[in-house]
């Protein structure tokens, strides 16, 4: 076991703080999810009551929601093929969701899907002692405080994944150093996406040796066979082939609304036009169906299993787990929680990697670095408003040429940025090589 100094633990507020919360983390999670039949489970996971462990000693990857999920896939799809056991965690119920789509039928004997538990000492000690993993996997930028401490303490490496940490973010964990820098001095390695997520992490406290620049897993995007056999089912069978059909990814609060809004007339102007609304959220689908409604258009919901008829101007994909199915069925493509009052953006490489010309609103700070290096290119285009994303999105419906040129830069920079997963391997092998 690592002797830690007393100055590595995390500060007395930090726990103190977590213990506030706790009840009010409980009573949130059975406000928004207590109709749900497993609740209860999901409520034990997060607060000490574990599932019984399927294997112990294994790889365990924390993946916080659908979009970190997505982008581990290749990695831990790599470990699988090989035969290693894998734990997974989430944060989201989305990001559950999705690591059991995934991984769960393919791999049952190997992958076990479990929430990452509230980060108190007594608490992760018990999840620790629980599965006793041999390495922890961390993507992108989740980072708990006594989680790493007690990995550290326990000898189990453990390395930041494709770590992305904008300049807002690094601000915030600035003022924090005495809860940052100890944490950063633990983590074993960090992979980071570009040279300014690595110079932030520097600047934070990580030591220069022990972080890298290994590019983005995310460009080493492809898109799963089966939802693009299902999409070639569901054209036919819908008939779909003559269809203009755009879609509007991850939306959030006040985004559907307003860009359908100044979509309608085009949508009224030409039967063949369809408008594909996946709302980020499954806890706003009702809302978003009844804001569609007020629009007056026509509306079909997947939730209903209602199919896409001749007259359906709005589909509401509200499902879980399906958006690369509703991506394949597209022409054009807005990627949302770009234009939405907090911002931030979802991943554009999922679209351009079924050669889909994208756009996306201004607001992408999440995604800087990725969007930056379309956007110098001219492979997407960028956004001030809904009436914007509507005036493009039906351009680029209209206009293939100009769809065309766009798709070819993008798939350029795609193509060009791609590698990022075999050099994780490898950081990842070098760790594992001292448990073998």
């Amino acid at each position: 076991m690592v002797a830690l100094s007393s100055s590595s633990r995390p500060p007395f507020w930090y726990n103190w703080l977590l213990a506030m919360l706790k009840p009010f983390y409980q009573i949130k999670i059975k406000k928004r999810f207590g109709h749900l039949d497993d609740v209860d489970d999901e409520i034990a996971q997060r607060f000490g009551e574990f599932s019984t462990v399927k294997h112990q000693h294994t790889l365990w990857f924390h993946v916080v929601s659908v979009g970190e999920t997505n982008a581990a896939q290749p990695l831990i799809e790599h470990y699988l093929r090989q035969g290693q056991t894998v734990l997974i965690s989430n944060t989201t119920r989305t990001g559950q969701a999705q690591a059991k789509k995934l991984f769960a039928e393919k791999y049952a004997d190997l992958v076990q899907m479990v929430y990452l538990p509230i980060d108190q000492v007594s608490v992760m000690q018990k999840f620790l002692q629980h599965f006793q993993p041999k390495i922890l996997l961390l993507m992108e930028t989740e980072l708990w405080p006594n989680l790493i401490y007690l990995c550290r303490q326990q000898n189990i490496p453990q390395i930041l994944l494709n770590a992305r940490l904008s300049a807002k973010s690094a601000k915030g964990y600035g003022k924090f150093k005495r809860l940052t820098y100890p944490m950063l001095q633990q983590l074993n390695f960090i992979a980071a996406q570009d040279a300014a997520t690595q110079q932030r992490y520097i600047e934070l406290g990580m030591p220069e040796e022990n972080i890298a620049v290994l590019g983005n897993v995310k460009f080493d995007i492809t898109a799963p066979n089966h939802f693009l056999q299902q999409a070639e089912k569901l054209r036919e069978q819908w008939q779909l082939q003559n269809r203009k059909i755009i879609i509007l990814a991850s939306t959030h609060q006040a985004e559907e609304q307003e860009i359908v809004r100044a979509l309608k007339q085009y949508l009224e102007q030409d039967a063949q036009a369809l408008c594909i609304v996946v709302p980020r959220h499954p806890e706003r689908f009702n809302d978003v169906y009844q804001q569609l409604i007020d629009l007056s258009l026509v509306v079909h919901r997947r939730s209903l299993q209602q199919t896409i008829q001749t007259d359906t101007q709005i589909y509401l994909a509200d499902s879980m787990g399906e958006l690369w199915l509703w991506y394949a069925l597209s022409d054009v493509a807005y990627v949302g929680g770009s234009l939405n009052a907090t911002g931030g953006g979802h991943n554009i490489l999922e679209p351009i990697a079924l050669n889909i010309a994208t756009v996306v609103g201004e607001k992408y700070f999440n995604f800087q670095t990725i969007v930056d290096a379309f956007v110098e290119n001219k492979g997407i285009i960028v956004v001030n408003d809904a009436e914007q994303a509507a005036d493009h999105l039906w351009q680029l419906l209209q206009h293939s040429s100009q769809a065309i040129q766009q798709k070819q830069r993008a798939n350029q920079i795609l193509q060009a940025n791609q590698g990022a997963v075999d050099k994780h391997i490898a950081v990842i092998d070098k760790y594992m090589s001292f448990y073998r």
